[in-house]
């Protein structure tokens, strides 16, 4: 048997769906730490914000950069890297003792773990393993594989947290990630043929020049915004609004138990539709349910319904807007193109976490920010519209690389 016989399109994608499991539910995790770790440390929700909006930014920003070592070298080596580098993150924010040092741990190198370890590398791994009329459902399988990992580290942090205190939870958490590891060996080793052969930087002015690429990317940015926000702000917006931090916790496992089943869906349906039609009735979705949140009194059955619509489209833009690349462009520079849109969530990323820290500290307030979170779903499902699916013409035939 040769080095690489044994890692079957089935193969690469369980080892895809696990790390995405691994690397996404433990960072959905690390909102159910900002009370604790604020009120133990004494410092503001403004700088627990800061840090994970730092690793949202390096995240997007490193992951083109991952993303191109991948599209040459394989995905292997990034990803197990990045696992070393998430643990060592992990590690030292449970150690650490000022803003500076959780900036560094939390921002700096989990950052740089999840740019190898989640959706930029990991998503273009997948796409490539199997042929193009299947991409759809592969993608939508490994990002239901990512939902359902963020699904159950919710539960399993909170439990953590609740018994054995936030330091030891993270210690835990760290000893976890460590299995990326040995399941960065599952993935594909060597970038698969493309009929379009050209180099990165023809794939690079290509895409530049093309008008949805940048549409995709503004939209996306506006989905890093919200989820990010939600992510990190919405349990402690709960318990502000006189529910319990067990509440927070449960809204934030119903978003991902339902994002399993978009994820899916979404992946599932882009082989079938209109890709850009999906993605615009997710932003729309999102619309009609953050202004029912907000008009509807706060209660556990107001927070059930919101999480419930939140989460059939959570992450559903993922596997659509990975699609859309890999249909334009081919999949030759995925991992890096894919990487470069993924940039734009990352900055919304940065901008959503950050921004709502800044409010409430500057407030005592989150209205403004959902009031943002609104308005942006109407621009985004209106960017997404004029979107050209159409793939880009084969360039003329050149030799075959020896």
């Amino acid at each position: 048997m040769t080095g690489t016989t044994w890692r079957s399109p089935a193969t690469v994608l369980a080892c895809c769906s696990i790390i995405l499991m691994l690397s996404l539910g433990t960072r959905q995790s690390f909102g159910l730490f900002l009370q604790p770790m604020s009120m133990d440390l004494g410092w503001t929700r403004g700088s627990f914000a800061f840090a994970i909006a730092l690793q949202n930014l390096l995240w997007g920003a490193l992951q083109p950069f991952a993303g191109m070592i991948a599209d040459r070298h394989g995905a292997t080596r990034v990803t197990a890297i990045a696992g070393i580098l998430y643990a060592l993150g992990l590690v030292l924010m449970a150690h650490a003792e000022t803003t500076g040092a959780f900036g560094f741990s939390a921002g700096v190198l989990v950052g740089l773990g999840l740019s190898g370890s989640a959706f930029g590398v990991i998503m273009a791994a997948a796409g490539r393993a199997v042929p193009a009329e299947k991409r759809g459902f592969a993608l939508g399988v490994v990002g239901a594989g990512g939902s359902f990992g963020q699904f159950i580290m919710l539960p399993y942090g909170q439990w953590l947290i609740g018994d054995f205190g936030w330091f030891t939870a993270l210690l835990v958490l760290a000893a976890g990630s460590l299995l990326i590891i040995p399941l960065a060996a599952g993935l594909a080793t060597r970038p698969p043929t493309d009929t379009r052969e050209q180099s990165l930087r023809q794939a690079l002015t290509e895409a530049a020049a093309h008008r949805g690429f940048w549409l995709l990317t503004l939209s996306f940015l506006v989905c890093g915004f919200q989820t990010t926000f939600m992510m990190v702000h919405l349990p402690a917006y709960l318990v502000d609004q006189g529910l319990s931090p067990q509440t927070g916790m449960m809204a934030l496992a119903l978003v991902m138990f339902f994002n399993i089943v978009g994820s899916y869906a979404c992946g599932a349906l882009g082989d079938r539709y209109v890709r850009k039609y999906l993605l615009s009735g997710i932003y729309a979705l999102r619309a009609i349910a953050i202004a029912a949140f907000l008009l509807l009194p706060v209660s556990i059955g107001s927070v059930v319904l919101f999480a419930v619509a939140i989460g059939l489209g959570w992450l559903g833009t993922v596997p659509l807007t990975n699609g859309l690349v890999a249909h334009i462009f081919g999949v030759r520079y995925l991992a890096t193109l894919f990487s470069i849109t993924f940039f734009g969530h990352q900055i919304g990323s940065f901008l959503g976490v950050w921004f709502g820290g800044y409010a409430f500290d500057i407030t005592g307030s989150y209205t403004a920010v959902w009031l943002i979170c609104l308005g942006a779903s109407i621009v985004a499902a209106l960017l997404c519209l004029p979107i050209d699916e159409r793939r880009i013409s084969a360039a003329p035939a050149s030799q075959p690389a020896t």
